[in-house]
């Protein structure tokens, strides 16, 4: 029998409405956080990077695709590397199907990595991921944006020691032919882009990793499990 408290469908209600007042006041506070969010500076972006693709080249301002932003999500991929990292793994897997509805509000989504391209596209096929991804290999991009180091380099905005290959964000701005960077957030400022936790944070075990040797020590490829 369930050591948790077992209560009436009444007693239930009331715990819920306490908890959705938090939930509220949570929500509310998420949203002065965006707000805050969007009131940052932004930095112009004065250096030109050239990325890899199946089609070519392209430009930072070619992933934007004609539109005004540009979201990339930093997968860590690196250059001597058969496989994406098992958690960029994880997060990747709620990217897909997000392009059109992205495309909608303006903004288009790629992933950008450093890692050789024939290696990545066999990866992606491997996965079954739709989106775009473009190799940043032999450019100083993701060093530029904080997610590949070197050593003595420190991890997002120098608060962790870190190296090599790291996760992150990034979301960009072009405006009369100009591009901005606005945003970049890294570590668990990425949490928020994984459905899959979010989902399990409503169940009765949330996330379950507390008696695990480390966080994510159950995580498998999807096609691994």
């Amino acid at each position: 029998m369930t050591a948790h408290q077992i209560v009436s469908q009444d007693e239930w209600t009331k715990a819920s409405q306490a908890l959705l007042k938090k939930e509220k006041e949570f929500t509310q506070l998420r949203e002065q956080m965006a707000q805050e969010r969007r009131k940052l500076p932004w930095v112009k972006v004065e250096k030109e990077y050239v990325f890899e693709e199946p089609d070519g080249k392209a430009t930072l301002a070619d992933l934007f695709a004609g539109r005004s932003q540009l979201i990339v999500q930093h997968l860590m991929f690196g250059p001597d590397w058969n496989e994406a990292c098992p958690a960029c793994s994880f997060w990747a897997d709620n990217f897909n199907g997000i392009d059109m509805h992205l495309a909608a509000r303006d903004t288009s989504f790629v992933a950008v990595s450093r890692g050789p391209l024939d290696k990545m596209m066999a990866y992606k096929k491997r996965m079954g991921w739709t989106f775009r991804w473009v190799s940043s290999l032999g450019s100083d991009f993701n060093f530029d944006y904080g997610v590949s180091l070197n050593p003595g380099d420190k991890y997002n905005y120098g608060t962790i020691d870190a190296k090599g290959e790291m996760p992150g964000v990034t979301a960009f701005r072009r405006e009369d032919g100009a591009i901005y960077r606005t945003y970049s957030a890294y570590a668990r400022g990425v949490d928020l882009l994984n459905g899959t936790y979010h989902l399990l944070d409503i169940t009765s075990k949330g996330r379950d990793e507390a008696g695990l040797p480390f966080t994510m020590a159950w995580l498998k490829r999807h096609d691994r499990y």
